[in-house]
């Protein structure tokens, strides 16, 4: 059997190897462009999955009530209660899967009370009551339950994604668990928990296949040590029911870069055998890029900046905070080596209050033209690590933190972060390559200090024939000229899609939906090489047909 210190010392030394570089020299050119882009064919990484494009509704602030559901009997247009201008544009984004019921919230949250006839079911107070602003809906302050696991599954099938079901470890015990995966999967007419289903209009089982034992359990989640949630992980995880469906269960990993966390909870995992890890799907990892403050405070409320309000330096500063994800990714994975992927499934900036479209909605924020730049950054991060992560899920899906939409009544709009998504839809499933970006960083003084980040920087995937390349320039006011080399291979035609304005604070509203769209145009290319001008403050995605 494996001492759990030496499995954990061999899984760093195996990630090691996995982390080895291999580099390619530059082909002697004659562009003149000042930066390059080589896209090596035969140095494929992983199938990116279409997990990684994920996403996050919690019943928090106006997310589901106002967001999500509107009621069967509102005069906003919807599908069974459910806003139909949100259907369809999830559909075009060809959204992979959808976490639900939390965040924080989940560990609250009895999933009993979510069933059954909906005028019988039970007020409860919300998890986020004591935070919600006085002039806050009802229904965000007490949860009416008239979206529940039906609702949820219902609105899934609707956008054609994967239900992704967050479980209340904290103040649940594991039978309502299993019972909760019994309600969900069990066959037509089996169980007594199957006919309730079916009375709700679901005779066959849904099925659900991804599930999280817990949240954020060393805080909100039950205040554990990586040792004590373990045990729990394992107890909740046992001998749980399949009704010939793959469970995946996501465990409650760190915070940021709490290394400690990640080697704690795989060290206790394994008292009982390395055959323990068979049961993790993925260990989930939350970052939000949060301090703005340049150094002076590590304060949560005081470090914030704010989502409008901003100068190039601030600017800067979140892109750099943003950068943190690739160390994020390649650290954990040193700890965790290939037995375990991990599970991004928070993710996104946040800001002070102030920017909500909508008065009372709490942690809702306007995303920005740097929002979206942001969050290209982070997918293409997480296209370059595709044998890493399994799953990712922005935080969240609809008015609130990095949201792709806003809504409120009859109003909806699509954000800058929305369009990134649906432009970067075209990696999913791809086969991700290593891609060389050689481009001069971005330098600027923080408080009278140097300071910096990368410059220009993106991915690569391969889809028979055709290569999708996206890059985000992050510099504010120059373009990068860049020549993009694809050894052995032959450009037969290629488009671009670029997202940019010309202030970087733009952001759509419901009274100006289009403030910021991309815009998509036919480019000329030689046979082997092509040169693009990446513009200032920019997201851009390149389709490239191979001959």
């Amino acid at each position: 059997m494996i001492e759990r210190r030496e499995f954990l010392r061999n899984s760093l030394l195996a990630a090691g190897t996995l982390l080895a570089p291999k580099y390619s020299s530059f082909a002697v050119s004659g562009s003149s462009a000042p930066s390059r882009i080589e896209v090596l064919l035969d140095e494929p990484l992983a199938t990116i999955s279409p997990n990684i494009y994920g996403h996050f509704t919690e019943n928090l602030g106006a997310v589901i009530y106002d967001g999500i559901w509107v009621g069967e009997k509102s005069s906003v247009p919807n599908i069974n209660g459910i806003r139909k201008e949100l259907v369809e544009q999830m559909r075009k984004i060809k959204a992979p899967v959808i976490r639900f019921p939390g965040g924080c919230f989940a560990d609250s949250y009895d999933w009993r009370d979510g069933i059954g006839p909906a005028d019988k079911r039970p007020r409860r107070t919300n998890f986020w009551e004591g935070v919600e602003a006085a002039n806050a809906a009802a229904n965000h302050k007490y949860d009416p339950n008239q979206f529940g696991t039906n609702e949820f599954v219902h609105f899934c099938k609707l956008i054609g994604s994967e239900p992704y079901l967050a479980a209340n470890l904290r103040s649940l015990p594991a039978e309502e668990f299993y019972r909760w995966v019994e309600y969900c999967n069990s066959p037509a007419g089996s169980t007594t928990l199957a006919e309730m289903r079916a009375a709700s209009g679901s005779p066959e089982p849904f099925p659900v296949r991804f599930w999280g034992v817990g949240n954020e359990s060393w805080g909100c989640g039950g205040n554990f040590t990586a040792q004590e949630y373990a045990v729990e992980f394992r107890r909740f995880a046992a001998w749980v029911p399949h009704f010939g469906q793959e469970l995946s269960f996501v465990a409650s990993g760190p915070s940021d870069d709490n290394w400690e966390w990640t080697r704690g909870f795989l060290e206790e995992i394994i008292r009982k055998g390395p055959g323990q890890l068979q049961s993790i799907y993925g260990l989930a990892l939350h970052y939000y890029a949060w301090n703005l403050s340049r150094g002076r405070t590590r304060d949560w409320d005081e470090g914030k900046g704010d989502a409008l309000k901003f100068d190039v330096v601030d600017w800067y500063e979140l892109l750099r905070q943003g950068e943190v994800m690739d160390s994020l990714v390649t650290g954990h994975w040193q700890v965790m080596g290939e037995y375990v992927k991990l599970v991004v499934d928070e993710w996104g900036p946040w800001y002070r209050p102030g920017s909500e479209m909508t008065p009372g909605d709490i942690l809702e924020q306007t995303p920005t033209l740097r929002d979206a730049v942001f969050s290209a950054m982070t997918l293409d991060i997480f296209n370059h690590h595709p044998e890493k992560i399994a799953m990712a899920n922005c935080a969240q899906l609809i008015n609130c933190l990095n949201s792709l939409y806003l809504a409120h009544g009859d109003k909806f709009c699509v954000t800058p972060v929305g369009h990134v998504f649906d432009m970067y839809a075209a990696h999913q499933g791809g086969q991700s390559l290593r891609t060389i970006f050689s481009a001069p960083g971005v330098h600027y003084e923080r408080d009278g200090k140097p300071a910096s980040l990368a410059g220009l920087r993106g991915s690569a995937s391969l889809h028979d024939k055709v290569l999708v390349l996206t890059a985000a320039n992050p510099h504010v006011s120059d373009a990068c000229e860049a020549e993009i080399a694809i050894p052995g291979a032959a450009i037969k035609s290629a488009t671009a899609t670029t997202l940019t304005a010309s202030d970087i604070h733009a952001h759509n509203t419901f009274e100006q939906r289009d403030v910021i769209a991309p815009q998509s145009k036919s480019i000329e290319s030689k046979e082997r090489s092509l040169n693009y001008r990446f513009p200032p403050a920019s997201v851009t995605k390149l389709t490239l047909t191979l001959q």
